[in-house]
């Protein structure tokens, strides 16, 4: 098939790789002039690490990245709030620090294509009846037997699917970040977080080596409130750094270089929920359909798992249209899955709602220790938790489209919770 990609994030890299790898002709449209990275360091789950192994690139994304076993999250004074161990979760399972530059690269250099992508084309439109793409300068592209929108949270081709989006906000709560080196950094295989009630959070995710620099790195990020983060000067950098030196004073010296706002990127945060993520031959994916909040950490996993299902039912079906309603339904449960969790965890780290702070710093410790609480919570951390029919249950997430049969009886059975 002739198939246009738009955007080149990682939803629109894996895709590009996947549907390339199966033979068909692929076209990416890049809006930005120079192609690069964009966001915060991640922590990549062991659901995306599957899609990485299934392309031939974990090995390069360990080698790249920095293992984590353990996420730590307490209170100014040392209070533990939650500890979590992959290694409780199974044997050898683990999650990986990565900066955003490294996969970037990796998936672009894995790509033979990717010297040919269309970049200064912003996509703002996708005509149904005729299948092509119109852009920015008024230019035309197509006809394609196949659209994939993975333009990010902020997508324009969104609005094709006008009557399919249910939600599409932004979150009240933002963060600043940068990357600090870190070479001796005492817990490398930890994520490590503080929160002063719900207004204030900062963490230090290790995330490895970082393209075109020297040296091992980490990400820290400061939790602000929207408008704060939208104007974000020198008086709130002055003030950051009174906070975290009251909140966690021995990262002081880690952070003392930053003295201007620029040297801290910004980051906003979008809520979009869509019913279907598909009209007529066009399919949203990665965060162009499921933008969520950042706490559950599975934004780049979600886009490769997008990514491969697509693929995976494209190859099963040779009819678009019903590789297309597969993989609505294939990748349903998950998103809406993840979508509610992050909705109802938020607010317990990131709101004006102080008592939640409370509520949480005396009830999540003692929950992630009883058996039958840390098995979900587990199940959450590792991109593997699904809502069940009749409530919640938690089983690995495999990227296999359903069997015809399977389809049936998702035809026949209630949604669940969404």
């Amino acid at each position: 098939m002739k198939v246009a990609i738009a955007g080149y994030g990682t939803a629109g890299q894996a895709a590009a790789l996947f549907l390339s790898a199966q033979g068909h002709e692929v076209t990416v449209f890049e809006k930005s002039p120079v192609l690069g990275p964009v966001g915060a360091g991640f922590l990549l789950q062991p659901t995306g690490m599957g899609v990485l192994a299934r392309l031939g690139l974990l090995g390069k994304a360990q080698a790249m990245g920095q293992r984590i076993d353990e996420l730590h999250g307490s209170t100014p004074s040392g209070r533990p709030v939650m500890a979590m161990r992959y290694g409780d979760r199974r044997e050898g399972c683990f999650g990986l620090g990565m900066t955003r530059g490294a996969l970037f690269e990796l998936l672009r250099d894995a790509w033979p294509g990717a010297g040919r992508i269309r970049t200064g084309v912003r996509i703002d439109r996708y005509d149904e009846a005729t299948h092509t793409l119109h852009d920015s300068h008024g230019q035309s592209h197509g006809p394609y037997d196949l659209v994939i929108a993975a333009d990010g949270a902020h997508s324009a081709l969104r609005a094709t699917c006008e009557k399919s989006v249910r939600r599409e906000s932004m979150y009240p709560w933002g963060a600043v970040w940068c990357l600090v080196r870190a070479d001796d950094w005492a817990t490398p295989h930890h994520l490590q977080q503080r929160y002063a009630g719900t207004r204030q959070m900062l963490g230090m995710l290790p995330v490895g080596t970082r393209p075109g620099h020297e040296g091992r790195w980490v990400t820290f990020f400061f939790s602000l409130a929207g408008d704060a983060v939208e104007s974000f000067d020198d008086d709130a950098l002055a003030a950051m750094h009174r906070d975290v030196a009251d909140i966690w004073p021995d990262i002081v010296p880690r952070i003392a270089h930053l003295r201007h706002p620029s040297d801290l990127q910004r980051a906003r945060y979008r809520d979009v929920v869509m019913a279907s993520p598909c009209r007529g031959r066009l399919v949203v994916i990665g965060d162009a359909a499921h933008a969520m909040s950042p706490q559950l950490g599975q934004g780049a996993n979600m886009a490769l798992l997008d990514a491969a299902t697509l693929a995976d039912c494209l190859r099963d079906h040779v009819d678009v249209d019903r590789a297309l309603a597969v993989y609505a339904k294939t990748r349903r449960t998950h998103v809406r899955t993840y979508q509610f969790i992050s909705r109802w965890l938020t607010p317990l780290f990131q709101s004006d709602h102080a008592w939640l702070g409370g509520w949480r710093d005396a009830l999540f410790g003692p929950m992630g220790r009883m058996p039958g609480a840390r098995t979900p919570m587990l199940s959450i951390l590792t991109g593997e938790a699904r809502l069940g029919r009749y409530g919640y249950e938690a089983r690995p997430v495999d990227v296999t489209p359903l069997s015809d049969e399977d389809e049936a009886i998702a035809d026949a059975t209630p949604a669940s919770h969404g």
